[in-house]
């Protein structure tokens, strides 16, 4: 059986859909309006999840961030490891390592207990995903401290196809694979690709450190996050965020979708 956590996200969604139903198992919160068979599961309850593992289960660990992320998602790599799961597969992030900033600290540490367990493992770090300038982009505009940087972003079904592909073939040895799209852009550019593919102009606000983090406040986000969130943004400027891997062609067989892909996709949904 491969058993699912967090299959109401965006990356579970999608990695559902790609495999057999009759192999699946989500498991969720609450009940949900999945195509495939589910069951109730919380990871502030990691024993309730371990109830759904079996000896030789493929386990998809993956969930939204909280301050008790860490430790949760640690105790359910031990619980697996007790239950006799043949191998886990971990959505992390670009650059995780303990004491990063935002998603970086609890998913490197994450990163690295799973390592440290023993299980056979693949840890997938993809970047930003191009699905979240859907909601970026509010009346022909959006904001950043990004600067000149090239980010390379890639989309959430390339990442569902790789997790996919490494739940459904043989087990192989322990990896870690950094998830990218084909190219990196900076925002600007970005900005003129949206443009093109809606046939309405789109332009990319850059701000100060300062100014973005009021800007994100203002949105509803806590200052400390927002804070921290603006710096980072600042910090790919002298960060690798563009740097592109072949790991999506060589687990699923094709190339990773571009930016251009991606907004002949959904130039539509820009229209909410």
């Amino acid at each position: 059986m491969i058993v699912v956590t967090g299959a109401t996200g965006s990356v579970g969604r999608a990695l559902v859909a790609l495999l057999p139903r009759d192999e699946v198992l989500a498991v969720v919160r609450r009940p949900a309006d999945l195509d495939c068979p589910h069951a109730p599961g919380d990871f502030e309850r990691p024993e309730s999840i371990a109830a759904h593992l079996s000896p030789g289960d493929r386990l998809f660990l993956n969930s939204s961030l909280w301050p008790g992320v860490a430790d949760a998602h640690r105790a359910v790599i031990d619980l697996a490891r007790e239950a006799g799961v043949a191998q886990v597969v971990t959505v992390s992030v670009r650059h995780a390592r303990p004491g990063g900033r935002l998603g970086q600290d609890p998913h490197g540490r994450i990163d690295e207990h799973l390592r440290a367990s023993g299980l056979p493992h693949a840890i997938l770090r993809p970047g930003g995903f191009m699905q979240n300038l859907l909601t970026e982009v509010r009346d022909g505009r959006f904001h950043g401290s990004y600067g000149a940087a090239r980010v390379n972003y890639v989309d959430i079904r390339d990442v569902a196809g790789a997790a996919a592909a490494l739940l459904t073939r043989p087990i192989g040895p322990s990896a870690t694979y950094p998830l990218t799209g084909p190219e990196a852009f900076t925002h600007d550019e970005i900005a003129a690709a949206i443009t093109a593919a809606t046939g309405r102009p789109v332009a990319y606000a850059d701000l100060p450190v300062p100014a973005m983090t009021a800007h994100l406040t203002a949105q509803g986000m806590p200052e400390d996050v927002a804070a921290q969130l603006a710096v980072m943004m600042r910090e790919m400027e002298t960060e690798d965020w563009a740097s592109a891997t072949t790991a999506v062609e060589d687990l699923t067989g094709r190339p990773p979708r571009s930016l251009a892909d991606f907004l002949a996709d959904h130039a539509h949904a820009f229209d909410a």
